[in-house]
């Protein structure tokens, strides 16, 4: 029965994975855990998809929990194969989490100023480019000299990320007696889930309701490629596995230096022709 694996695989995954993948399967299991595994085809895991096409990141969720689910499975010796292994994802309708643009993260630090938490939660997420889950857990315990140790959660991959000027200014004001930076009213460290509502409330307060913790990661990748940093620099500080999604970041960057180059190229030639033609005109004047 899936109802019983499902509970059985929990378990088997790191905790960094827990709460959103359990979320998603416990909706899955409410609605599919009474039929039986084997047998389970890639028909139907297509059809399982198919029917969250509307909402096609919720969708690609799904098939990577499934994914991971049913490879457990196979490692268990329940199944012989993984159905949801050729199973297609769906072509997403935007890029995900909204990116923060300069205006947008201007306006959330004109309404939180330095020594807020909010502008503090701002600051390490802008200037680490860490997802939210790595964020949480740095302390006072994870600073090296100039630069910030974190191990990912997520992927296990170590950096060592010197700090930018303006994080170390908002660092100056925190107290070096709890175990990590961020904490709640109460003086606890968060839980991830009571920090995504509680940042969703300091957007709000700044007018920003479309702007989301995750989003600061893609803008700290953006301002890098902004700044001429190649994939493999902005990798260094993000810690992304996937080169492709990194590349985005450097492709709309050069996309944006190479068109102004190209107008500044044009408007230089179109003026050296016009004062080429205006000394010819002269010349003609003068002969005259």
């Amino acid at each position: 029965m899936f109802l019983t694996f499902v509970r059985r695989s929990f378990s088997a995954w790191p905790k960094a994975h827990s709460a959103q993948r359990r979320n998603t399967l416990e909706n899955f299991r409410a609605e599919h855990g009474s039929k039986p595994l084997r047998g389970l085809s890639r028909a139907h895991i297509s059809a399982i998809i198919g029917a969250k096409a509307d909402a096609p990141e919720g969708a690609n969720f799904l098939l990577k929990v499934l994914r991971g689910v049913l490879s457990f499975a196979v490692d268990q010796g329940l199944i012989e194969n993984n159905p949801a292994t050729n199973v297609k994802k769906y072509k997403s309708k935007g890029d995900g989490h909204h990116s923060w643009s300069e205006a947008e993260i201007a306006a959330f630090e004109a309404t939180h100023p330095v020594g807020s938490r909010a502008r503090l939660a701002l600051a390490l997420g802008l200037y680490t480019g860490q997802r939210k889950s790595d964020v949480l857990r740095m302390g006072w315990q994870h600073i090296e000299g100039d630069s910030i140790d974190v191990r990912q959660q997520k992927t296990g991959t170590p950096l060592l990320i010197p700090m930018h000027p303006n994080l170390v200014a908002v660092l100056a004001s925190v107290s070096k007696t709890n175990l990590t930076f961020l904490v709640t009213s109460f003086g606890a460290p968060f839980d991830p889930n009571g920090f995504g509502n509680w940042f969703r409330t300091q957007c709000d307060a700044a007018g920003l309701p479309h702007c989301s913790f995750h989003g600061l990661r893609k803008a700290a990748a953006t301002r890098l490629a902004n700044a001429g940093c190649t994939v493999e620099q902005i990798k260094a500080i993000t810690g992304h596995a996937d080169l492709k999604e990194v590349a985005r970041y450097t492709k709309a960057a050069d996309q944006k230096r190479l068109a102004r180059q190209a107008i500044n190229m044009q408007i230089k030639t179109e003026g050296e022709q016009s004062l080429s033609n205006l000394t010819i005109r002269l010349d003609k004047t003068t002969s005259k």
